[in-house]
């Protein structure tokens, strides 16, 4: 109420304020005219700008006469009084006492008639030759001629990329008056704010405060209210004519024409081949936000992440980021929203969100790769070479393509055996210990479906690993050809039944048969399969004679392999 002749204040005007060094405020008790008088009864530790003439403020008052006795209040709408100051439409006394003021100060302030209603007064409010008090709170200050301001109190050493119009940005903010009043905040909604810059989403004053940032700075834009929400405020939380103090943390940001960027950690010197669409990888990774937040890292489960690349099983920035990388390679890739989680994001991703991904590709194979053999050392006489059948004793160094050991048969102290094309080692081993002869030593590389496929081994082969053994052939003894258990090694005695039937009873039984055939081989007149269990093989080849299955071979039962081909017996 404290304008001239009670005229209604003029309308809001839609201007606001960007802080500019104001004036210093008038000492307490002092005045333009002798007889007006100002108590500063509160006055803020920082005062970065005072109440000039031409300024439009915003303050709350309570007016009473000297007796105490109540004429007006702002407080009494819960509305600021809104004005600009020194252009005559306060009286005299209140123009010349907000001058100096800052926000937030506090001032009492008597007015004389003269300055104020003089010996008129108002009618049925105040009566003529009145003095005046007003406790006065100023909320806000701002001018025409404010720009937005910006002061930046943190920004990250590394700023690669600032924000430009049209970006996509995320970030938190704490929305304030210039008095301090929150009036909004999306930490409190604990959801970033996400929208376009420079294109007309947002109040022009923000739009032009964001622009330059780097994710991770942290500023303060202060935007006066013409370049905010003007003369009606947003018809909620924010009054007309308000200044807007918003304090901001860049978390994210990109352009919706961003493709992924990559850069390169370590390369390994020796990369022999490089990933293409179709491989299968193994990986870890440690998956961030731009501002660092880890939201997933395989590395956190001891785990690689296994996949097929360029096959849509991942999001299409990885499966564009994984192309082209060395076992062993150390990459970042950063990836846009769009070509991301998107709009709507996944589990602890949220929309819109930048991904940062740090991988170390372990290995990957290709489902058409075959095995692969590099020899290291031959010695001059390597004539007889590994066949199926034959029995293998040997070492092995077997690890990862990383280099990560998973076995040693050298730590061990003893040679692993097998009968070469048995079953007895994965596909792919059998496969790299044919044609090796004794003193080799080779390098035999196993892609997962030829080694131990998706599954692995619990606790000691990863599942989908391509595995590594270093092997040197020891021993080799020779097998018997394909279908042959034991064999003769010269001419078969006509009377062989005979011969086996000691007690010339017309029957053989198991222990003949396993004590005349354990005699052959111990005179070298005949061979078992190197690498079974003798008894065993004695046994089915017994079995196998016995064809009523009665425990005993008659000479009508009796027959030699040639005789009966489906059998591997005699």
């Amino acid at each position: 109420m404290a304008f001239r002749g009670w005229r209604p204040p003029p309308p809001p005007l839609l201007l606001l304020l960007l802080w500019v060094t104001g004036q210093a405020a008038p000492v307490a008790g002092l005045g333009s005219d002798a007889e007006l008088q100002i108590e500063r009864r509160f006055v803020p530790d920082e005062c970065p700008r005072t109440v000039r003439s031409g300024d439009f403020v915003r303050y709350h008052y309570v007016g009473t006469f000297p007796d105490g006795q109540k004429f007006d209040s702002s407080y009494d709408r819960d509305s600021t009084f809104n004005v600009f100051v020194g252009k005559g439409q306060l009286i005299t006394g209140m123009d010349q006492a907000l001058v100096g003021m800052c926000v937030n100060e506090r001032r009492f302030v008597k007015i004389p008639p003269k300055l104020a209603y003089g010996s008129e007064g108002v009618s049925g409010v105040i009566p003529p030759n009145s003095v005046l008090h007003f406790d006065v709170l100023l909320m806000d200050i701002w001018n025409s001629e404010d720009q937005v301001q910006i002061h930046t109190y943190f920004k990250p050493p590394s700023c690669p990329r600032t924000i430009q119009v049209s970006d996509f940005v995320r970030y938190h903010y704490n929305g304030t008056f210039l008095d301090g009043t929150l009036f909004d905040s999306s930490h409190n909604r604990m959801k970033t704010y996400d929208t376009y810059v420079g294109i007309g989403w947002l109040i022009p004053g923000m739009d032009k405060g964001l622009l330059g940032m780097c994710v991770g700075e942290k500023r303060i834009i202060t935007i006066p209210p013409f370049l905010a929400y003007g003369e009606d405020g947003d018809g909620k939380d924010i009054p007309g004519q308000a200044s807007l103090v918003f304090d901001v943390a860049l978390l994210d940001l990109h352009n919706p024409k961003d493709s992924i960027s990559i850069e390169n950690k370590v390369v390994p010197e020796n990369c022999e081949r490089i990933s293409q669409s179709g491989d299968f990888l193994r990986y870890h990774y440690n998956g961030t936000l731009l501002d660092g937040t880890l939201f997933d890292s395989s590395y956190s489960r001891n785990r690689t992440f296994d996949t097929y690349i360029g096959q849509g099983y991942v999001i299409p920035g990885m499966d564009e980021g994984l192309l082209g990388v060395c076992i062993g390679e150390k990459r970042r890739i950063v990836v846009p929203p769009h070509l991301g989680y998107g709009e709507e994001g996944r589990g602890n991703i949220p929309g819109s969100a930048v991904l940062v991904f740090d991988i170390h590709v372990i290995d990957f194979h290709n489902p058409s790769d075959s095995i692969s053999i590099t020899s290291h050392y031959k010695p001059p006489d390597c004539s007889v070479l590994s066949k199926k059948g034959d029995y293998l004793k040997y070492h092995y160094n077997a690890s990862l393509l990383d280099g990560t050991l998973l076995d040693s048969t050298w730590n061990l102290g003893k040679t692993y055996n097998i009968v070469l094309g048995s079953g007895q080692v994965v596909l792919g081993m059998d496969m790299g210990l044919r044609e090796m002869c004794v003193g080799e030593k080779r390098t035999v590389i196993i892609p997962p479906h030829l080694g131990y496929g998706e599954a692995g081994v619990d606790g000691e082969v990863p599942g989908s690993a391509v595995l590594v053994f270093d092997i040197e052939l020891l021993e080799l003894v020779a097998g018997l050809p394909e279908g042959y258990m034991f064999i003769w090694n010269g001419e078969v005695s006509p009377n062989l039944f005979e011969e086996i039937d000691k007690d010339g009873n017309g029957e053989v039984l198991l222990e003949e048969f396993s004590e005349y055939i354990h005699a052959q081989v111990a005179s070298g007149k005949g061979k078992l399969a190197p690498g079974f269990d003798a008894e065993l093989i004695v046994k089915n080849m017994f079995t196998n004679q016995d064809r009523n299955g009665d425990g005993k071979v008659t000479a009508e039962e009796f027959k030699l392999k040639d005789q009966e081909a489906k059998h591997d017996e005699l």
